[in-house]
């Protein structure tokens, strides 16, 4: 292996507007190429992104010798497959998350890892941004005691258009598209696995048939006394907010899942007191994330976050679709 990571990348979808220049911008990694199963638009983003290789397939990529880790951003249904298929070819998989549309399935992945020694990260780039590192120091610091109530909101409007996330066959709906961070980031802040959840969601006909949630309202129940509520939708206005509540006071941090490198502020309140602002230095947190794995794998240190994190974010999202679908909590 070269000295720095170089990187391939399967699908064409929006995201890697954002995430291939990040991956170019990693101090330890490079990327090289990138695969559709369209050879004229592989070759259209290679050509935009200055990248010297364009595949038609995405086999085609996975076996150049040349590439040694892959970023997936493909539709969440197909996660899966081509997870397991880059393991098998020898390649170190960053993917999109969530990660599979299971627990049982982000299993058979980390099963697949580890028999191949090749590792896998579920891609949730905002534990990457030091506002989250200063918000984990806070809490750590027990700066508002007890946690009692965690508030996310996490929605955008996606539009009515041919878009994946209006196909149930493509894994599409609010739940596991922005619904997964609300409660990738809940489990984080209380350092715990919900004991009880409770879920109500919209839902309208899917373009591929069968029904697709538009919106979901969550709560989650931990069993140190915790409560997080969450709200979510892909065809609601644009809202991203995070508010931490304890006995002690409460932290709020505004577009904590935004895409913006900009410098931010970390609120912490107390009781009356005078409102504290922690500022942020802005940064990109998905060319942290890209240097994060790229230096695990060729210094050999250990990832953040493991593929239990990923299990268990699975098994939550399938506790919620089931209760959202069902009268009862699960």
């Amino acid at each position: 292996m070269s000295d720095k990571l170089r990187w391939g990348v399967l699908g064409t979808a929006r995201i890697v507007r954002k995430t291939i220049p990040a991956l170019q911008e990693t101090k330890n990694g490079e990327v090289l190429a990138i695969a559709s199963r369209s050879p004229e638009k592989a070759a259209e983003y290679a050509h935009k992104h200055g990248l010297p290789q364009a595949y038609g397939s995405y086999e085609s990529l996975l076996a150049a010798p040349d590439i040694d880790a892959v970023y997936i951003a493909l539709p969440n249904a197909l996660h899966l497959e081509w997870i397991l298929k880059s393991l098998d070819a020898g390649k170190h998989v960053l993917s999109e998350k969530p990660l599979a549309m299971s627990a049982a399935e982000c299993r058979e992945i980390a099963r697949k890892s580890a028999e191949t020694g090749r590792k896998v990260l579920e891609g949730f780039m905002y534990r990457f941004h030091p506002r989250f590192e200063k918000l984990q120091e806070l809490l750590a610091a027990n700066m508002v005691g007890t946690l009692t109530f965690v508030h996310v909101a996490h929605s955008f409007d996606a539009g009515d258009e041919d878009n994946i996330r209006w196909y149930t066959g493509l894994g599409g709906g609010a739940l596991f598209d922005t619904g997964c961070y609300c409660v990738n980031i809940s489990r984080m802040v209380t350092a715990q696995e919900p004991a009880q959840v409770a879920a109500f969601g919209n839902y309208r006909d899917a373009k591929d048939g069968g029904r697709i949630d538009t919106s979901i309202a969550g709560m989650l129940r931990f069993p140190g006394g915790a409560t997080a509520l969450f709200d979510t939708g892909v065809n609601l206005e644009r809202r991203n907010y995070l508010e931490i509540n304890g006995t002690q006071g409460r932290l709020y941090l505004d577009n904590p899942l935004g895409l913006l490198e900009e410098d931010s502020v970390l609120e912490e309140h107390h009781f009356g007191q005078e409102t504290i602002y922690h500022k942020i230095k802005g940064e990109n947190h998905f060319v942290r994330m890209g240097e994060h794995f790229a230096d695990s794998i060729l210094n050999g240190r250990p990832l953040r976050y493991d593929l239990t994190d990923a299990t268990n974010n699975a098994q939550v999202l399938e506790a919620l679709d089931k209760a959202a679908r069902t009268p009862e909590s699960v």
